[in-house]
């Protein structure tokens, strides 16, 4: 799935969730490259809702959203879609 970043540095997700609902090959595009990346592996692998549940709510300074909720968002999008 490709998901279309709101509100953070990063412009866009992408990312698969296999038929276990398990999480793999998150790439953010643009972002802080280091703290997206450092998202990405770790949790890569996991049970989606998982991913949900621990990145949901998460700000960046001021800013009411973050990539980690944007993950968030978009997994559960997706799982919505499904």
């Amino acid at each position: 799935m490709t998901y279309k970043t709101k509100g953070v540095c990063a412009q866009g997700i992408e990312f698969e969730i296999d038929d276990n609902k398990k999480v793999h090959n998150i790439k953010f595009t643009g972002g802080c490259s280091g703290n997206t990346q450092g998202v990405a592996h770790l949790a890569e692998g996991m049970d989606a809702d998982e991913v949900i549940s621990r990145l949901e709510g998460i700000r960046c300074g001021f800013k009411p959203t973050s990539c980690p909720d944007q993950l968030a968002k978009a997994i559960r999008q997706a799982l919505n879609e499904g």
